[in-house]
């Protein structure tokens, strides 16, 4: 059973990253771990309790709280400019810690911690990152209005799959960062989003199943940047919810193929219908379930990670792998050489090769542990800073936010 950590949030900084300051985004950070107790006073901590100091003029990476949680001794994490980030201690220390941080304000917190071991984020033990696909250095930032423009840069650039499609990848990123900005200076929240992105998902499908592809093709390229949207919301400003979650992975999994189908339906009113529709439609279900079938065999029986992140030839598949932003430029090359039908016909072929690939990558993933005994993303052997002249470490990774020197970390 875990034992509780109380946290002491110190720091006065009240400059907005992505409109919260350093104190609400860290409370909103630790909502998601369930053994955190937030103080405000640290007399409040018992004596035998394990208490853990932030400073809020930070901005912290989401893996170095939970790495900080997760030790079992005493430490304090200085950043590179040697002001102290967090403090690890317990209840016995915690006041005289407190007095120490107030007494030392106009020294920039540089104060000395003789019985504490002083440690940098090398010396944490953090991996890649298996829900987003991706390896990214850590990182304590210090916060001040003139790096808050970079700062909030590098939460909206952490906040992508380092290993996604090329769509998602290259061509959303510009306009989703000042869309996602728009949306925290009106107040909206990620699900406003998610229920529009719905919205247009249903009528992108009856457009389709109209014969009206081009109005179609504009709205769910809309709905495809809308999903973008949300979830970059969403990680940028803390904000989730259980429904968020379940409508946003259940609209991505349901509504592509439904697509597909109203668009083939849509071919019959046309002057292109497409014989042996019924035939067609029943292999792009059959190569749409078997890729995602083969992706989930792959996680549950032969690795921890997932399929796309084991080797770099499997990254650079699932830039172009069949899936809803691929086969998008597929129909909208259709429509846009007054071919639908050959546009839906490029789709059903892309699910069936894709599919293959897939089920090809899972037969050597199987072949591998039974030679090696163990998997390894190829993401665990590189370090994103040290391998820049590789492609892949390029294209999939993100080399380290470079602050310059003479920004420092705010105590007033």
């Amino acid at each position: 059973m875990s034992t509780s950590t109380y946290i002491y949030i110190f720091g006065e900084s009240e400059i907005t990253i992505w409109g919260l300051t350093g104190r609400e985004r860290l409370q909103r950070m630790l909502q998601a771990h369930e053994h955190a107790l937030l103080v405000d006073d640290a007399e409040k901590i018992p004596a035998s309790a394990t208490a853990l100091f932030l400073n809020s003029n930070f901005l912290f990476d989401a893996r170095v709280l939970t790495a900080l949680l997760g030790l079992d001794k005493k430490i304090a994490l200085y950043n590179d400019e040697g002001c102290p980030a967090a403090i690890r201690t317990d209840g016995n220390q915690a006041p005289q810690l407190l007095r120490n941080l107030n007494n030392n304000k106009s020294q920039n917190y540089k104060f000395v911690l003789l019985t504490i071991p002083r440690i940098g984020l090398k010396d944490l033990k953090i991996d890649f990152q298996q829900n987003l696909k991706k390896k990214d250095p850590p990182y304590i930032l210090p916060v001040s209005e003139a790096n808050r423009p970079l700062l909030e840069q590098e939460l909206f650039s952490g906040s992508y799959k380092g290993v996604t499609d090329l769509v998602t990848k290259w061509l959303w990123p510009l306009p989703a960062f000042w869309v996602t900005h728009y949306c925290v200076r009106r107040g909206w929240q990620p699900n406003h989003v998610t229920y529009l992105s719905i919205v247009l998902a249903i009528l992108t499908g009856l457009a389709f199943w109209g014969g009206f592809f081009g109005i179609g093709l504009l709205m769910g390229w809309f709905m495809t940047f809308l999903d973008t949207v949300d979830g970059k919301l969403a990680r940028v400003t803390v904000t989730s919810s259980r429904l968020g979650d379940v409508l946003d992975h259940g609209l991505d999994i349901v509504h592509p193929p439904l697509w597909y189908l109203a668009w083939g339906a849509g071919l019959a009113g046309t002057l292109t219908p497409i014989s042996g529709l019924e035939i067609m439609m029943w292999l792009m279900f059959l190569g749409y379930v078997g890729g995602r079938l083969c992706e989930g065999a792959f996680q549950f029986w032969l690795a921890s990670f997932d399929m796309f992140i084991w080797q770099k030839l499997d990254s650079f598949n699932r830039l172009i792998t069949a899936r809803r932003n691929p086969n998008l430029i597929l129909l909208t090359y259709g429509w846009l050489t007054d071919q639908p039908d050959f546009g839906l016909l490029l789709v059903v072929a892309w699910h069936v090769i894709s599919t293959a690939i897939l089920i090809w990558r899972l037969m050597i993933g199987w072949q591998t542990k039974q030679k090696e005994g163990t998997l390894r993303s190829w993401l665990q052997d590189i370090d994103p800073a040290r391998d820049r002249e590789i492609w892949a470490v390029k294209i999939f990774t993100r080399a380290p936010i470079n602050l310059r020197k003479s920004y420092s970390v705010s105590s007033h």
